[in-house]
């Protein structure tokens, strides 16, 4: 999102739920419809944001199982200022788990695609995780306004205030970031729509990070960068409106391209969530097309 232009709503958290709350469209089976946010500066939504938004239609759409996973490839950007349909195809329903295939559609146009996998749920036969990262807790970190990610009612505190736009500041190909939202949405499915949001904010800039000269400044100016695919998997139910930590660590930056591998804590510890992303991160090249939106991907 871009939080500089001037829109028809602000960033809100109410926002954001409006936006990824899909709703069913009563006259097409297996479609839910998100409504259109505005045009912003770029004007181009973000991968996390249609990718949570896929969750909460897939948790409507199978709503006798919880979404433990969703995938999603990005192969062409949308606009804030159009209304997107989510179509969903279900593989299959079966006593344990269920398949769904989703498509973001726009204008008539597949913007992305993927898989979301729901579960029946069990109880504990064996349980272990990863430790969470010996990091400040957000109470001794400033808060902070990461530019293009400012949500009314969502608190940001990043350690060592590593997201820093200065391209000469340098250090490991990391992040960690706790992340907070005033309130408390009333479904799981919302908490799972909030927390996949936040998942793609991360992964360009902890790349970038131990190059010199380079820096999340640069984006979407003399760097292209964007997001071409997330897998999220939900382990334990999150609560939004306490802290989340997001630790991401960029495990390759080369060929254009980016991969990193993030996991969500809770205050407490516990591993709630997993996420991995794969990112465009190139010189930036003229557009030949006329085409709003093009083949430019998010």
């Amino acid at each position: 999102m871009d939080d500089t232009a001037e829109q028809t709503r602000p960033w809100t958290q109410d926002e954001l739920l409006r936006l990824m709350d899909l709703q069913p469209d009563h006259e097409e089976e297996g479609v839910y419809l998100a409504p259109a946010h505005g045009s912003t500066a770029r004007d181009v939504v973000e991968a996390g944001q249609m990718l949570g938004a896929t969750v909460a239609a897939a948790a409507k759409h199978v709503e006798h199982q919880r979404v433990v996973s969703a995938s999603m490839i990005f192969s062409r950007a949308a606009a804030h200022s159009q209304p997107l349909r989510v179509h969903l195809d279900t593989v299959r329903t079966g006593r344990t788990f269920s398949t769904v295939e989703a498509q973001v559609r726009q204008q008539g146009t597949q913007r992305c695609s993927g898989v979301v996998l729901l579960d029946s749920g069990a109880p504990d036969l064996i349980r272990n995780s990863i430790t969470m990262p010996d990091v400040d807790p957000p109470d001794r970190l400033r808060s902070h306004d990461v530019p293009g990610a400012v949500v009314d009612g969502r608190d940001i505190r990043v350690v060592d205030d590593a997201y820093d736009h200065d391209p000469d500041r340098v250090g490991p190909p990391e992040l960690f970031v706790w992340t907070r939202f005033r309130d408390a949405p009333g479904y799981e499915y919302l908490h799972q729509a909030l927390l996949t949001q936040s998942t793609t904010h991360w992964t360009v800039a902890a790349a970038m990070r131990p190059h010199t000269g380079i820096g999340e400044s640069m984006a979407h100016r003399s760097i292209s960068t964007g997001i071409t695919m997330t897998t999220v998997t939900f382990h334990d139910s999150a609560d939004v409106s306490q802290w989340l930590l997001y630790a991401t660590r960029a495990t390759y930056a080369g060929r254009g391209q980016a991969q990193s591998d993030g996991h969500v804590f809770d205050v407490d510890g516990r591993l709630v969530a997993s996420y991995s992303v794969h990112a465009m991160i190139r010189g930036l090249l003229k557009r030949t097309d006329a085409t709003p939106g093009g083949d430019t991907l998010l």
